[in-house]
């Protein structure tokens, strides 16, 4: 059974400037450069019928390109910190594209996501990170805005683990 999900890439040289926020937090878990990427929709362990069907159904996606905006670096957990993350900016097409995503993949039978659509980049997992260390991370680090262009977005799968990859591409579906 595959675990999939779709996604936008996050291009090498942003990636390089993300990678650069590594280190200096004990109990991290860091992120390979490769596997960087946006969650639009989660979909799980679903069998190969299922899996050719979502791959079939994701190509009636038309969409034009847009820009994604990361603004700054958060956590996720509250008082039990579990990740640290790049914000994105959730832009009209951003949204746009995860909702439609979302509406197709529920066609399918495939169970909603229970989580509300939050953009971000994963950078690190977290375990047992203390808060008051996270946040001492965070203020000493400075990311600025950065911009790209999505001029695609990608059914990714994953092997069943704890997170963080290797992901494979399965399919791209570009824009335009």
């Amino acid at each position: 059974m595959p675990r999939l999900f779709t996604g936008l890439e996050i291009p090498p040289d942003l990636a390089g400037e993300l990678a650069m926020m590594r280190g200096g937090l004990s109990g991290a878990r860091w992120i390979d450069t490769d596997n960087y990427h946006i969650t639009l929709r989660f979909i799980g362990d679903i069998d190969m019928p299922t899996a050719r069907e979502v791959a079939t159904l994701l190509d009636d996606i038309r969409r034009q390109p847009f820009t994604v905006t990361l603004e700054g670096l958060s956590f996720f957990g509250g008082d039990k910190p579990r990740a640290i993350v790049a914000k994105v900016q959730p832009s009209g097409p951003l949204v746009e594209l995860q909702a439609e995503q979302e509406r197709l993949i529920r066609r399918l039978g495939i169970p909603p996501e229970p989580r509300k659509f939050t953009p971000h980049v994963t950078l690190a997992r977290l375990r047992g990170a203390p808060g008051i260390a996270v946040a001492d991370y965070l203020s000493y680090r400075g990311f600025l805005t950065r911009r790209f262009t999505a001029d695609r977005f990608v059914l990714f799968s994953s092997r069943d683990s704890v997170g963080g990859g290797p992901y494979i591409t399965e399919e791209v579906y570009p824009f335009g």
